[in-house]
């Protein structure tokens, strides 16, 4: 359905244009853009600034569809580019425990905005696009690929740091080691069923109200109650999970509409 791709699609871009406010607003950039570390750059200030500007445009394009294909290609190219040649170089050299799973956690992260952005661009046709935007066109096809497989990482997470992380869950809701591995399960099997492509409207959709409500019910209320050293933290788990909410319900909109 077109109107569940429109939501997926704004969800997506106020997601952006937040994660772009953020970086302005404290002057650095949200703890998954980049590894850490990176404040010793010359002239940092100046490209939090411009980088966050950036960002909370092609948010509000994104969401009021101007150019929003050529802004989203944009988008997930530098995403993708800062994830294979920043990430990665950072986790194998620069860190000791590249080898232990929850250590890409971040990186994984980012690589789902990158994807997101993708599957964004696909739902606009191409039409009279210059050479980089066909070259940046031709990983279209492969947003929802790498998004599937970021779901998937989530999964195993839910899995090997359940007992660690059942303390997110809020307090009113019981058996929370139960909904740990509940949840894991459903974010692989989604990430399986849009790679393999069985019933990906269905199993997108599912995968984003799900989200969607971790959103409303758990990080809402991570903001609302955060001490001020840690909001913005809690601000960017919100929205990244928005994001991924509107990632999925875009991949489910544009199945259905085909």
């Amino acid at each position: 359905m077109e109107k569940l791709s429109n939501t997926g699609r704004i969800f997506y871009g106020t997601a952006i244009a937040v994660i772009g406010l953020l970086t302005i607003i404290y002057k650095d950039f949200p703890y998954m853009m980049l590894p850490p570390n990176h404040s010793s750059v010359p002239g940092f200030a100046i490209i939090v600034f411009i980088s966050g500007l950036s960002f909370v445009l092609a948010g509000a394009c994104i969401v009021f569809e101007k150019i929003p294909r050529q802004i989203s290609l944009v988008l997930g190219g530098i995403l993708l580019l800062i994830f294979c040649f920043y990430y990665i170089p950072y986790e194998l050299m620069a860190t000791s425990n590249y080898m232990h799973f929850g250590e890409w956690e971040n990186a994984i992260k980012e690589l789902a905005l990158a994807a997101g952005a993708f599957v964004v661009a696909g739902c606009f046709s191409a039409k009279n696009e210059n050479p980089l935007f066909r070259f940046l066109g031709k990983l279209v096809p492969f947003g929802a690929i790498f998004y599937a497989l970021t779901i998937i990482s989530f999964g195993i997470d839910h899995f090997l740091y359940a007992k660690e992380a059942e303390g997110y869950i809020p307090a009113w809701i019981p058996a929370h080691l139960f909904w740990m591995y509940f949840c894991g399960a459903a974010l692989l099997g989604a990430g399986i069923a849009i790679i393999l492509k069985i019933k990906t409207g269905l199993f997108a959709a599912l995968l984003g109200t799900m989200i969607f409500i971790w959103f409303i019910i758990l990080h809402l209320p991570k903001v609302i109650a955060a001490p001020a050293a840690d909001r913005a933290g809690e601000i960017s788990s919100a929205f990244l999970a928005l994001a991924y909410s509107g990632v999925a319900f875009v991949i489910a909109g544009v199945k259905k509409i085909a």
